[in-house]
């Protein structure tokens, strides 16, 4: 049985080549699932509508129905944009982003807790990140063994 592979990418990070050519390699040889972010992109179009930008123990708080929705449009355009640049690149990988729809509520989750929420299903899990943020991902993943801190340079 093909081993399984979930693998959370920052909106940031998700078109380098790089990242790209590493996802490639994990994705040749396991059933890949990608969650792509795009907190960068959401707090500018936040900031251009001018809504207020707060965080919580869980993430970025989305207080109507309006910045949900806005958040989700934003993390759609960019799960869109990783399909593409995927199918282009003959790398055969689901791509998720971190939303949940509850009943009729959207819930957006943190990348970090949806890792966590994959623990259990998966084999192997790759949270990818900048070198500068290394350190403190692995802190937050302590104890959790399936989880590898993937960084790339600033």
């Amino acid at each position: 049985m093909r081993k399984t592979a979930f693998v959370k990418v920052s909106g940031d990070l998700i078109s380098r080549p790089d990242v790209v050519e590493w996802l490639r390699s994990v994705a040749s040889t396991r059933y890949t699932v990608v969650c792509v972010g795009g907190g960068t992109q959401i707090n500018e179009e936040f900031r251009r509508r001018g809504l207020k930008i707060e965080f919580g123990p869980l993430g970025r708080r989305t207080n109507t129905f309006t910045e949900r929705q806005l958040a989700k449009n934003v993390l759609e355009d960019n799960q869109a944009m990783v399909q593409d640049l995927l199918f282009e690149k003959g790398i055969y990988a689901s791509v998720e982003i971190p939303v949940l729809n509850i009943g009729s509520v959207l819930c957006h989750v943190n990348g970090d807790v949806f890792v966590r929420a994959a623990y259990l299903g998966f084999d192997d899990l790759y949270v990818l990140t900048y070198e500068s943020r290394k350190a403190d991902k692995e802190k937050g993943f302590e104890g959790l063994r399936k989880v590898n801190v993937v960084s790339f340079p600033d």
